[in-house]
């Protein structure tokens, strides 16, 4: 299931065709403009920052930027735009955390529901098995370069308010507190690393690894997902 990690989303994101970056760009911009609602300035508002950077990332235009922080703000008029967190249960006892932010929340549920249901999903309490977590993620060629994959540099991370780092096959994911999250990435700006995305995330405490039809079958659920406008994020119990 590697290829439905969060990297994997963060690559496919970027790499988008036309039409699936438009998915893309309306999610991202829902995310900017919920952000915006507490200050419409990325230098004080640190979830604005973070918002904008995932937008940059997929090369959304400015000018698409500015509107959804002018609709946060009030700037601009717009449907009011709600956030809901709905949990499911997937094929082979995959677990999703699904972040939704619609202005209809009734049709939003009515078609994740439908979604689910395609996909050999349901709607099923999950949120016990999983933590909110700061989760930075370092491409390996820049954490290589910087330094931060060494033993010392990982050390260097602990002190700057890291809780843990996993070194994968893509590079560094650094899992921080809550609080802790602006501290760490401003400590990575400070040595001029540049992060692949830095959010608070829903992380699974205990996973599952799934193969065969079972894989085939999520990750049709999983690309579902990711088509789905009213659907911002999601999070799994698979590795």
């Amino acid at each position: 299931m590697s290829g439905h990690s969060k990297w994997a989303t963060t690559h496919r994101q970027k790499e988008a065709n036309d039409a699936k970056r438009g998915a893309a760009f309306t999610k991202i911009a829902n995310v900017i403009t919920i952000a915006a609602r507490k200050g419409g300035d990325p230098t004080t508002n640190f979830a604005l920052r973070i918002a904008v950077d995932r937008a940059r990332g997929v090369n959304m235009p400015k000018d698409n930027i500015e509107r959804a922080i002018k609709r946060g703000t009030g700037e601009l008029a717009g449907a009011t735009i709600e956030e809901l967190v709905y949990e499911a249960v997937g094929p082979a006892n995959s677990q999703f955390v699904i972040k939704i932010l619609t202005d209809n929340k009734n049709r939003t549920a009515a078609e994740i529901r439908h979604l689910l249901a395609e996909h050999g999903g349901a709607m099923g309490a999950v949120l016990w098995n999983f933590e909110l977590k700061g989760v930075i993620r370092v491409a390996a060629a820049v954490a290589e370069a910087k330094g931060i994959a060494s033993d010392e540099g990982q050390l260097e991370l602990i002190d700057a308010g890291a809780d843990d780092i996993k070194k994968e096959e893509e590079g560094l994911t650094i899992y921080t507190s809550g609080t802790n999250l602006q501290k760490v990435k401003s400590y990575l700006e400070g040595k001029g690393i540049a992060t692949e995305s830095a959010e608070i995330e829903y992380v699974a405490k205990d996973t599952i690894e799934v193969s065969g039809e079972a894989a085939e079958k999520i990750e049709k659920l999983i690309s579902a997902m990711d088509e789905n406008e009213d659907i911002s994020d999601h999070y799994s119990n698979l590795k």
